[in-house]
């Protein structure tokens, strides 16, 4: 049979990458052609992205990509959430974007609830209240630098900065879009009251397209300059994690959740609807847009962020490891050890992450930790323990009982967290692909061009293409014990 090639960008927080997948005989096969370091860079006092050497990286990918399939059908672009750029009227990049984690973020939440309440905000818009979210970081440029708010003729999310750096398009695409807190998930259109109120520039707000259609092919210059065809370029679920839900190979009529693992976790369901109300506020649980008529209803929760950041701060210190000795290391520690709210907002920011969880444990009576794997161990066990709420609050909101969760990212390679997750829980947990959000981008582009006909039938073939490994609930007693310390020892 035919093979049928798709290219698939797609970029988190600090590594990307370009894909080159092939579907046939129902199944699908992956090779990375180009993998690059990702993360902020340091402009003066701000985090920014590199977006002109992020651009480098993505073109030499595709270039190789298209070399090695030159009839590639498509290609489709995934980013993590929230940032964006701002055009000028020539379609001009008019600075780098703001990292997600700049400190111009700090407050902005109180100055928005000052002029529209918390509870208007969320009932307008159904999302998670955190202070990086992309209403917060556009009421920040105009508090802090109307100029170039007032030069800006379009705001462009990450993604949709790409698509256009290579096609010359210029769109939201939804999914991306949703995860700004400036759509009405109720409507699926900007949620023009709230932007209003708060005087910000709708002007700059462009089209919302939905996942699911081609937007334009690569601009002639580039195709030249690479050596390959005009390859069209379409929408995938842009923002990573509906790409990753797009990607779960979900089967039968179990009730599941996701849990898309890495930097963050990403724990929610699948829904025909969004679920916005008083319940759900209360819980600040977030309405983001899905492929093909979904939404995710999910909690964005710290996740492997903590890991990350000690591991870095061990190698300032002059001890590398990496995250296989960690995972020893935590193994072979004393479990239920201590316990901490991963949420804590003075974890959010980079720097010296081990000294901040000792001074939680010593704010909440307990007792700082030296040892690097008890100090991994007591992360991944209050992971499990905040995944084993959230599940809670799901179950509440979706009025049924889940059996299954499935995760999916990077963080699968986490056996030990897989297994924590599985005995807080008590669910079957089920991880992979490690791929899920490649798979899912691909997969809509498959639907795209007509070689897949839904998501049903692109599930199957992710199922049919890679394995996956269970996890099922141990020592669930001794973890009622520990969650039960958690809700008394943690400072919410």
């Amino acid at each position: 049979m035919a093979k049928s090639g798709y290219i698939a960008v797609d970029l988190g927080a600090e590594s990307g990458r370009v894909m080159l997948a092939e579907l046939t005989g129902g199944k699908i096969t992956l090779r990375e052609m180009h993998r690059f370091a990702n993360g902020p860079t340091q402009e003066g006092d701000s985090l920014r992205w590199d977006f002109n050497k992020l651009m480098s990286e993505i073109t030499t990918g595709i270039g190789e990509a298209a070399s090695a399939c030159p009839n590639a059908r498509s290609i489709g672009v995934d980013t993590w959430g929230v940032d964006f750029g701002l055009l000028d009227k020539s379609g001009k990049l008019i600075e780098n974007p703001y990292h997600y984690r700049d400190s111009r973020n700090n407050g902005m939440m109180e100055k928005v609830f000052a002029i529209v309440p918390k509870q208007k905000v969320y009932l307008h818009t159904g999302i998670q209240f955190m202070q990086f979210n992309s209403l917060f970081q556009l009421f920040a440029y105009k508090t802090q630098k109307p100029d170039v708010v007032a030069k800006a003729d379009k705001l462009l999310f990450m993604p949709d900065l790409i698509v256009h750096a290579l096609t010359g398009f210029i769109g939201a695409e939804y999914t991306i879009a949703s995860t700004s807190q400036m759509v009405d998930m109720k409507t699926s259109k900007w949620a023009d009251d709230l932007i209003n109120a708060l005087g910000l520039p709708r002007r700059i707000l462009p089209d919302l397209v939905m996942p699911g259609i081609k937007v334009g092919a690569l601009k002639k210059e580039l195709a030249d300059k690479l050596g390959c065809a005009q390859i069209p370029v379409v929408e995938s679920g842009s923002h990573d994690t509906a790409s990753a839900v797009a990607g779960v190979p979900a089967a039968g009529s179990r009730p599941w959740a996701y849990l898309s693992s890495g930097t963050w976790s990403l724990m929610g369901i699948e829904t025909p609807m969004a679920v916005v109300n008083e319940t759900s506020m209360a819980m600040d649980m977030t309405n983001e847009g899905g492929v093909l008529n979904t939404i995710r209803l999910l909690k964005n929760i710290m996740g492997l962020w903590l890991v990350q950041e000690c591991r870095r701060q061990w190698a300032k210190e002059g001890q590398e490891l990496d995250y296989g000795q960690l995972a020893e290391m935590a193994a072979a520690a004393k479990p239920f050890a201590a316990v901490i709210s991963t949420e804590q907002p003075e974890f959010m920011a980079i720097g010296d992450m081990p000294n901040k969880i000792n001074a939680y444990l010593t704010k909440t009576g307990q007792k700082p930790i030296q040892d690097k794997g008890q100090m991994i161990r007591v992360i991944l066990e209050s992971l499990a323990v905040r995944y084993a709420e959230v599940m809670d609050m799901l179950e509440k909101l979706g009025g049924r009982k889940i059996e299954v969760l499935h995760i999916v990212g990077g963080g699968t390679r986490n056996e030990l967290l897989n297994q924590f997750t599985a005995d807080a829980t008590g669910k079957t947990v089920m991880t992979g692909p490690v791929e899920a959000t490649v798979l899912g981008n691909v997969l809509m582009q498959a639907v795209t061009t007509g070689d897949v006909m839904s998501l049903t039938e692109g599930r199957k073939i992710i199922a049919d293409s890679f394995e996956m490994k269970t996890y099922s609930p141990k020592a669930q007693g001794e973890w009622k014990k520990y969650i039960e310390t958690y809700r008394k020892s943690c400072v919410k």
